[in-house]
């Protein structure tokens, strides 16, 4: 496993339509699960949970994001609806982080959907340390509530990503950040 500090330097997205089998195994899996639940989680209320698509799953709500579309978009082509259907076939394993943030006495909800969020972070940098790469989504389905109860996510919770995981076929690329001058601000008081 390569050094924490390098590996955390060196992580990039890869599209999902540059990520291909083999994807993690059964017992990587867990282990990237397990990773992506060590995170900051105030009153360890654990405000988030997993949805795992992989093999035949994909395809199945691929179906129903394509009905969603149609539905939404009643003159879409058959080009368009094809491409709904295969939005999660795209990486070998997907996984949706489910907010499940709710009321709570002490902790607001925006702290336990920043948990989530740390959650999915996790999960991508699980799965780099593992040699795999991913991409974080959260795209048009995520929000539309036929899609979400097609997957079960209830209507008290949200999508916060769809997490791509796959073999990539290329070295991610290094694209440029803004130097820190850009981005800190040291408080002087």
């Amino acid at each position: 496993m390569p050094d924490a500090l390098d590996l955390l330097k060196r992580r990039r997205s890869v599209k999902p339509m540059e990520l291909v089998a083999p994807g993690p195994s059964a017992a990587e899996l867990d282990t990237i699960l397990t990773i992506a639940s060590r995170v900051p989680d105030h009153g360890k209320l654990t405000p988030w949970r997993f949805i795992i698509f992989e093999g035949a799953a994909r395809a199945a709500a691929g179906e129903k994001i394509a009905a969603a579309f149609q539905a939404k978009e009643p003159s879409a082509t058959a080009d368009q609806l094809d491409f709904e259907r295969r939005r999660l076939s795209r990486a070998p394993i997907v996984i949706a982080v489910v907010s499940c943030a709710g009321a709570h006495p002490k902790i607001p909800e925006w702290e336990q959907l920043m948990s989530a969020g740390a959650a999915a972070t996790n999960l991508l940098l699980a799965a780099n340390a593992l040699g795999y790469a991913g991409s974080w989504l959260t795209e048009w389905y995520a929000y539309d509530d036929r899609v979400l109860k097609a997957l079960g996510v209830e209507a008290n919770e949200r999508i916060v990503g769809f997490i791509h995981i796959g073999t990539p076929t290329a070295a991610p690329e290094d694209r440029s950040r803004p130097p820190l001058e850009s981005i800190v601000t040291r408080y002087a008081g």
